[in-house]
């Protein structure tokens, strides 16, 4: 079994597909399909989709306390450098980029307050 997908919540679309249109921007993860309801981008080298939506029920979209996505990425100047973009178009720092265990990481929450990860293994 692997990971298919992941989606976190928005309370404004516009401003979370800008965010993550930026954030992605040459990585590989591309845009793929847009509603009104939801918004999913692919990395198909990778096999997965991740996703910002409006949530099913109608109520406001809130972080899940102990949720997070990770994004593994190539090497430690990409994780610097995705943290610092994602600070720069509104995220919040949530731990600055270093070497935690076997991988080299940092946090940030996006404008919703949803939490995200970049990593990279440490040969």
């Amino acid at each position: 079994m692997k990971m298919n997908y992941f989606v976190v919540g928005t309370n404004d679309m516009e401003a979370s597909v800008k965010f993550y249109d930026s954030l992605f921007k040459e990585t590989g993860i591309n845009q793929v399909l847009a509603g009104e309801r939801m918004t999913f981008w692919q990395d198909e080298e990778a096999d997965f989709a991740f996703a910002v939506a409006k949530p099913f029920d109608g109520e406001e979209a809130t972080n899940g306390n102990g949720t997070m996505v990770g994004f593994g990425v190539s090497s430690i100047e990409e994780v610097k450098k995705l943290h610092k973009k994602a600070i720069d178009l509104g995220g919040a720092n949530e731990g600055d980029p270093n070497q935690r265990g076997p991988k080299f990481s940092a946090y940030v929450r996006d404008l919703d307050k949803n939490k995200i990860v970049f990593a990279c293994d440490v040969a």
